[in-house]
């Protein structure tokens, strides 16, 4: 098989997975459209509120999965490919990253829901921590900062928007504190880095708004407010 074909592949099958809407699983495991309560959003943070912080845990372990499943499984078949195909370093990178964003693609843009998912938050760090070991340690770094976010904020929303925006910064410092330049072999991290953080903003813009307008609800609010979704 061509390493075209082969990429091709494990692009379409990294969406696929991405794909899955655990969240709408999770709902109806309970006999509930997640689609039509709280936000409206099948993320673990609409889980979480309508359904109980169990089923958002499960969720989030599962988004997480997803993409650092099909990263991992790419990883290691591109390894292959690479010595068989004799593609240089950065070429290699751009093919596993392209399969990465495939699975939060699929998670954001779902062809099973009409291209209507999540906001690719859980599946992003998944598919970052996959990508072992350039980001893993970013990814964990980032992780962190939304956690220390949500906890003082208590906006779930603007954990994800700096965890997002930080990523690339965090990346950068890293790869300088390792001496790596992230401009010469590891300019597809540096790319794929701030292509991620864009789209966390871009998923979260009505978030951004109702941030601004202080309206965006915060973390142990009842159900009867309307969640920020994840």
């Amino acid at each position: 098989m061509s390493v075209f074909a082969t990429v091709s592949l494990l692009i379409i099958g990294a969406y696929l997975i991405g794909g899955i809407p655990f969240g709408l699983l999770a709902g109806r495991l309970r006999g509930i459209d997640i689609r039509t309560v709280g936000s409206r959003n099948i993320g673990a943070t609409n889980v979480g509120r309508t359904l109980g912080r169990p089923y958002g845990i499960a969720v989030f372990a599962l988004d997480v999965l997803k993409g650092l499943a099909a990263t991992l499984v790419a990883g290691q078949i591109l390894v292959g490919l690479a010595a068989a195909a004799d593609l240089s370093e950065p070429t290699r990178y751009l093919f596993w990253l392209a399969v990465g964003m495939a699975a939060v693609l699929g998670h954001n843009y779902p062809v099973y829901l009409g291209f209507r998912g999540g906001k690719g938050v859980s599946t992003s760090l998944g598919v970052a921590l996959g990508v072992y070991p350039e980001l893993t340690f970013t990814a964990l770094v980032a992780f962190a900062v939304w956690i220390l976010v949500v906890a003082v904020s208590r906006y779930v929303s603007l954990g994800s928007i700096v965890a997002g925006v930080s990523f690339p910064v965090i990346f950068v410092v890293l790869s300088a504190r390792r001496g790596q330049s992230v401009l010469t072999d590891a300019w597809p991290l540096l790319a794929f880095s701030l292509l991620l953080a864009l789209l966390v903003l871009i998923r979260h813009r009505a978030n951004l708004g109702r941030l601004a307008a202080g309206t965006e609800s915060k973390v142990g609010r009842g159900k009867d407010r309307p969640p920020s979704g994840d």
